[in-house]
């Protein structure tokens, strides 16, 4: 296993923490379908430029690109898609961090169903505590007196994370031994096919502010170039139910960032929450084993 593979986990959640960061400080200046559309067309070219320079092979048989497209559609243009939609809609951010958090759980699920892994009872007993430890950490940041909290919001978030869940099993089988830089880019067209369209609802009013520039930015960058190549990588490299447990870090890291950049508020119930899901986390990958 290379240096990059055993640090891979570590950086991904880290970086795919600030996401949430990143999003904030954007939001109020940007529609969410603008937003997405304009982050994922702008990180074509950057991932092309660089694959370019590293004399990347984008040769993929039409089978593959296809593989990459609709799973692009499903972990960036769904999944990104109904978060975002949601949240604009009014349904709080911890209401919808709860909800996501589901992910670990049916991720796993599917791996057993679609790829016949194989989950030890400690494995489930360990997401169940990660489980029970994330709604600890988001708990406080639950205001259910939005009335943001409907039938369509809740569905639209639903929505997104079985579509994550499900499109990270689909690149486990589809398209793990894919170049990475090639199948990104492609995965990124498949999420403008979503994205773009809906965008067309929207009034396109953009407020060009130095936040949004440098979420933009950062985003493009850091989270659809970093992060994703990371996710891409430990996909292929590990157990798609190990990886989702990584998700179970996320909103703990997040919480942290908030606390600092924010000044936002961690509580003992909190704390005693990320020591849950930390030590969740570690159970799960110290039990690693191939498919």
């Amino acid at each position: 296993m290379t240096y990059l593979t055993k640090a891979a986990p570590a950086i991904f959640v880290l970086l795919w923490s600030t996401g949430f960061v990143g999003s904030k400080l954007g939001a109020p200046f940007i529609e969410p379908m603008v937003f997405l559309t304009i982050r994922f067309a702008a990180v074509l070219p950057v991932l092309i430029l660089i694959g370019l320079a590293l004399s990347t092979r984008w040769r993929l048989s039409a089978r593959d690109i296809g593989h990459c497209i609709f799973a692009g559609m499903l972990v960036h243009g769904i999944y990104l898609g109904g978060v975002f939609w949601a949240i604009k809609q009014g349904m709080p951010a911890g209401a919808s961090a709860i909800i996501v958090g589901l992910q670990p759980v049916l991720t796993a699920l599917m791996a057993v169903t679609l790829l016949a892994e194989t989950i030890a009872r400690r494995h489930w007993l360990s997401m169940a505590i990660g489980a029970a430890g994330l709604a600890l950490v988001l708990g406080p940041k639950l205001d259910l007196t939005g009335t943001g909290i409907t039938p369509t919001t809740i569905a639209a978030v639903i929505a997104g994370v079985a579509a994550i869940s499900f499109g990270t099993v689909y690149q486990k089988r589809y398209a793990q031994n894919l170049n990475l830089w090639a199948a990104t880019v492609w995965q990124y067209v498949g999420a403008l096919a979503i994205t773009l369209p809906l965008s067309a609802f929207e009034s396109w009013q953009i407020v060009w502010s130095g936040d949004l520039i440098f979420a933009m930015a950062w985003l493009v960058l850091v989270l659809s170039v970093g992060a994703i190549l990371l996710l891409m990588l430990l996909i292929r490299e590990g157990i798609v139910s190990q990886v989702a447990s990584l998700f179970y870090l996320v909103p703990v890291v997040t919480a942290v960032e908030s606390y600092f950049l924010f000044g936002e508020t961690l509580s003992l119930v909190q704390i005693v929450g990320m020591v849950l899901v930390m030590s969740a986390v570690l159970t799960i990958r110290s039990s690693r084993r191939r498919v």
